[in-house]
């Protein structure tokens, strides 16, 4: 994960625009990645009319709209609004709940009911932009999660399991708590944190105060660490309820034209991740024609293709701070590999990094390092046949 080198939260969001090298960006969250056609085509209006026609797909599965140097702020939020994407003005940042994206009816419903009760809270207004609630099994590094496991949902504290379980009716309520535990250890800091790992000892000491606040003893917490990984979704995939899914990714994360003009049909979607797209509750030959079509717009369904683990990070023109344009290098070099995701990135700050193991490439002065994460191991030769290596191993 990329080091945090300032105290101030500048997580950009839908009102609270980032100045980046091509104009305003504007981060729009999807809590559990979801939205519709309709939602999507309100989208694709506003990138046409205020930005560069495009959308932009992030790694906690949420929309970005670039180089919007023609956007009103106020029309641009009056506009999100009316699509149902901006429910609170005050909590739009800290909307972060992360799903997987074939998720079940039940935690689709705790999604919308975290977020509900997530914006009904005055105090949570003040959680950090990068601050991360999940609901099942992601690929993310989540502060507070609930897990489906038997009959009730297992409360991980970054990841820790301090055996905290409850029913699926005291999911919100516990997740809430622990968030509201998290800012009042938080407020007792020298150093604001952005993310519980960050507390000295957080997660056990937010752990114990969740459990004392719900009558339970603390005593009977134990640590056990957690690392399950969640699959990426590509392809004709079945549902848990019959019905048929297609995930497609978008290469580099980055969405526009025929691609996104077929997405805006579909009544329902679902972002990834993994920089990726769901047409989810499909029959069987409405997935075949879905696959079809996406794979025609240039958005693949096939787990071998060149793009399949492979990001990047915005770089050039889009980021001042970027060395290169990684995309461009990233389409020039990438083939198909089975081993680790590799990540491309402008400086070293990261940006969009996969919170698990994975190769680094990174553009320097002079050119390209290749690490693989987390144990740093460096890669040489020249940038293909560099990360084809770190991949393998």
């Amino acid at each position: 994960m990329p080091a945090r080198n300032s105290d101030v939260d500048a997580c950009p969001g839908a009102l609270r625009l980032h100045q980046a090298a091509d104009g305003p960006l504007a981060r729009v969250r999807l809590p559990g990645g979801l939205l519709t056609g309709t939602q999507l085509t309100s989208l694709a209006t506003l990138a046409a009319e205020f930005g560069d026609g495009h959308l932009e797909l992030t790694s906690r599965a949420n929309l970005q709209l670039r180089a919007l140097t023609n956007a009103d702020p106020t029309a641009l939020a009056t506009r999100l609004s009316a699509a149902g994407l901006l429910p609170s003005e005050t909590h739009e940042t800290v909307r972060n709940i992360a799903a997987p994206p074939l998720a079940d009816a039940t935690l689709r419903t705790l999604v919308a009911a975290l977020d509900e009760s997530l914006c009904a809270d005055p105090a949570l207004a003040a959680l950090p932009g990068r601050f991360l609630f999940a609901l099942g099994q992601v690929p993310l590094f989540p502060d507070l999660s609930a897990i489906p496991t038997n009959d009730s949902f297992t409360i991980l504290f970054a990841g820790h399991d301090f055996g905290l379980h409850v029913p699926a009716d005291a999911v919100v309520p516990t997740l809430l708590t622990a968030a509201n535990a998290f800012l009042a250890l938080r407020a007792e800091t020298a150093r604001p944190a952005w993310r519980l790992h960050e507390l000295p000892d957080g997660p056990a000491l937010v752990a114990a105060r969740t459990a004392s606040a719900l009558g339970l003893a603390a005593a009977t917490l134990v640590r056990t660490a957690t690392g399950d990984e969640a699959p990426t979704v590509v392809g004709v995939v079945p549902q848990v309820d019959g019905l048929i899914a297609v995930g497609a990714l978008v290469p580099l994360g980055r969405l526009g034209g025929e691609a996104l003009r077929l997405l805006a049909t579909a009544r329902r979607l679902v972002v990834t991740p993994w920089r990726g797209v769901v047409v989810p509750d499909l029959t069987a030959e409405a997935a075949r024609r879905w696959a079809r079509a996406l794979d025609e717009v240039g958005l693949p369904v096939e787990p071998t293709t060149r793009w399949a683990g492979v990001t990047a990070c915005a770089g050039r023109p889009g980021c001042a701070k970027s060395l290169a344009d990684v995309r461009a290098d990233a389409d020039s070099t990438s083939t198909y590999s089975d081993g680790l995701p590799v990540h491309w990135i402008g400086c070293p700050r990261g940006c969009g990094s996969p919170s698990g193991a994975h190769v680094r490439v990174e553009a320097t002065p002079a050119g390209y390092a290749v690490t693989r994460q987390p144990d740093g191991e460096t890669f040489t030769g020249d940038t293909a046949h560099a990360v084809a290596a770190a991949r393998r191993n």
